[in-house]
């Protein structure tokens, strides 16, 4: 059986640089529990934190970080664009790095491929579109306030819009989805491969609405590899697991440091082909779901083609 140290596993980017295989998820964690939630997490040994402009804790998760003592250049920072911030892509990385209170960013994401208008949340800007915020985007490349831009919540139509005009002279070098056992996207997944660009896995344990954890299908190869290595193994660590032996780095969110302790926890074992194959039938099922869609947007973004 191989052993992934997965505590110390790297994706290298394009660019050359390493993105850890596991880092703390802040969406939806509120702000008075953020700073606790960031600080446990890197002293229990992550050392990659994501969060975004939307969700509110940029400073939080600033105070976080120079609560835990660990060094900024030891720490993987991704945060991102908000979707009424598109004609303002300066103006937005400099508002990020105020708030997280740090010089740079290792990955900034334009969060959706949706320019909002900042004066009326369900209009889509009439003149302005992601190709020309990514044009944007370019500019910040070499100006020492990001070390790599990507996008985020891009299907294959919208990649392939954005990589097909002659503005686009820096591929994406990250794209953050979707990713669980019921939305594994292969498609998408394979596309991205194939164009170079790393695949970050959000929502990957699934929701309070969706709960993997209880499926079969992963309670009971989280039984068999318990049984296997001699040690417990969760539902959630399994899940993990799946992941990143499928070649993604993943992002999960709590605020309860046990949890996040646990998170991390997945060192020194592996799932088997059986088991991976057993976890991603998950996604054939009729109940395989998506959980974050498009309905609150002004403009569809998720067409259905990436499955």
């Amino acid at each position: 059986m191989a052993e992934l140290q997965n505590s110390k596993k790297t994706y290298t980017l394009a660019s050359g640089d390493k993105i850890p295989a596991i880092g703390l998820g802040t969406w939806q964690s509120p702000k008075d529990q953020t700073i606790n939630a960031v600080k446990s997490a890197l002293q229990s040994g992550y050392r990659y934190i994501d969060t975004a402009f939307a969700y509110g804790n940029e400073e939080q998760v600033g105070e976080g970080i120079r609560a835990s003592g660990v060094p900024r250049e030891q720490i993987w920072i991704t945060t991102k664009l908000d979707n009424p911030w598109h004609k303002r892509v300066a103006e937005g990385i400099d508002t990020s790095l105020k708030n997280l209170g740090v010089e740079y960013v290792d990955l900034y994401l334009m969060h959706w491929p949706c320019s909002t208008d900042p004066d009326d949340l369900q209009k889509h800007l009439p003149d302005w579109d992601f190709i020309k915020t990514w044009a944007e985007l370019q500019k910040l490349v070499g100006t020492g306030k990001v070390r790599n831009i990507g996008v985020s919540n891009f299907g294959i139509k919208n990649l392939e819009k954005l990589l097909n005009d002659p503005s686009c002279k820096h591929t994406p070098a990250v794209n953050q989805i979707e990713l669980h056992p019921k939305n594994s996207s292969p498609k998408l997944v394979q596309y991205c491969k194939e164009k170079g660009i790393h695949v970050t896995g959000y929502s990957c344990l699934g929701s309070t609405k969706l709960e993997i954890y209880k499926e079969p299908e992963v309670t009971s190869v989280a039984d068999q590899v318990s049984k296997r290595i001699g040690k417990e193994v969760t539902p959630q660590q399994v899940m993990l697991q799946w992941g990143i032996q499928n070649g993604w780095d993943v992002i999960p969110k709590s605020v309860t440091p046990e949890r996040i302790a646990a998170n991390f926890a997945l060192d020194g074992w592996s799932l088997e082909k059986d088991e991976l194959e057993k976890v991603t039938s998950l996604g054939a099922t009729e109940s395989k779901g998506k959980m974050c869609g498009d309905d609150w947007l002004p403009i569809k973004v998720f067409f259905g083609d990436d499955y």
